[in-house]
């Protein structure tokens, strides 16, 4: 298994052991101490989301706010997205920059978002069929997000007209979101 640390302390690009040949292929996606080992032994799986969206969704950036925020690790079981962290932990110096990250079938990688920062894709292909495992379980009542198009993050989504949900449109830009839902570094 090969791990890529990136600009943003904590997320990490995971690409696992992929065995190949004719007939196809078999990976191990998770095991629970060697991820403990890799993300920190308190780095606990609670909950599985699966989703399916067409070409040009974009879904995000979202994120729940203390205390139910929630870690995530990410992969592409059918297709191609483009996957982005946001950093929102007031006072880290990497307070609103990204990351973009390409997952696909094809490619097999996964990311793994921490907790403190807003998650989002877009979908690239046809079709994909997107996997999470979450650190904590989904809480509706601490559920948020920051605008997909807010012009300060700078995000280049790779679709030209995304489809975006009315909950997903109606996010505050990062400057508009309040402190007391956010995670400190």
């Amino acid at each position: 298994m090969n791990v890529e640390k990136t600009i943003l302390d904590g997320v990490v690009i995971i690409e696992p052991d992929v065995l190949a040949d004719e007939r196809g292929f078999f990976m191990e996606t998770f095991q629970e101490k060697r991820y403990q080992e890799l993300l920190g032994a308190d780095v606990r799986f609670v909950q599985d989301n699966l989703s399916s969206s067409k070409k040009g969704v974009l879904r995000g950036l979202h994120y729940q706010a203390p205390p139910f925020g929630q870690g995530k690790l990410v992969s592409v079981l059918m297709g191609t997205v483009l996957d982005v962290a946001v950093d929102i932990r007031f006072g880290s110096p990497t307070f609103g920059q990204h990351i973009a990250v390409e997952l696909s079938d094809t490619n097999h990688r996964q990311l793994f978002i921490p907790v403190g920062f807003a998650h989002g894709f877009a979908v690239l292909s046809d079709t994909a069929l997107f996997a999470y495992k979450c650190t904590a379980l989904y809480s509706k009542e601490h559920d948020r997000g920051v605008r997909w198009n807010d012009s300060v993050l700078g995000i280049e989504w790779g679709v030209a007209d995304p489809i975006v949900s009315e909950k997903d449109q109606q996010h505050p830009l990062l400057a508009d979101i309040s402190k007391e839902y956010i995670f400190e570094p």
